[in-house]
């Protein structure tokens, strides 16, 4: 299982200046990212980037832990906050095939503005 460490990478490269990253300065500053509305103890799933869209939340009371819960076909999930207190691990694979993308997310209050594939499934693991 691998740990992503989005959310460093992200915070890091906002940190660097546009002059120093070689981009150019950027006419108006966009704003920052909103993080949505996901409870403590709650994985909440976003169908836009940037916690946007319609949200699907599932509480760990409605989730067989250690098992594979993929999405309903044509649910598209591209934001995600993990507040479970547990790991969570989003596929690529509709059947949590490690052959596809996957990234697994700590449970202490993970926010993933963006994620880098379609999620289809999701496991939330013991520890």
């Amino acid at each position: 299982m691998r740990t992503t460490v989005l959310a460093a990478a992200l915070a890091a490269t906002a940190l660097i200046p546009p002059a120093a990253s070689g981009a150019a300065a950027p006419a108006a500053h966009a704003a920052p990212v909103r993080l949505g509305t996901c409870e403590s103890g709650q994985l909440c799933l976003w169908e836009k980037p940037d916690f946007t869209g319609a949200r699907q939340i599932h509480e760990l009371s409605g989730t067989d832990i250690d098992s594979c819960v993929p999405l309903p076909p044509g649910r598209k999930v591209q934001a995600l906050a993990n507040r479970t207190g547990r790991p969570v691990t989003t596929y690529q694979s509709a059947e949590c095939a490690e052959t596809g993308e996957f990234e697994t997310y700590p449970g202490g209050g993970t926010w993933v503005p963006q994620s880098p594939y379609q999620v289809r499934a999701f496991k939330i693991w013991e520890s």
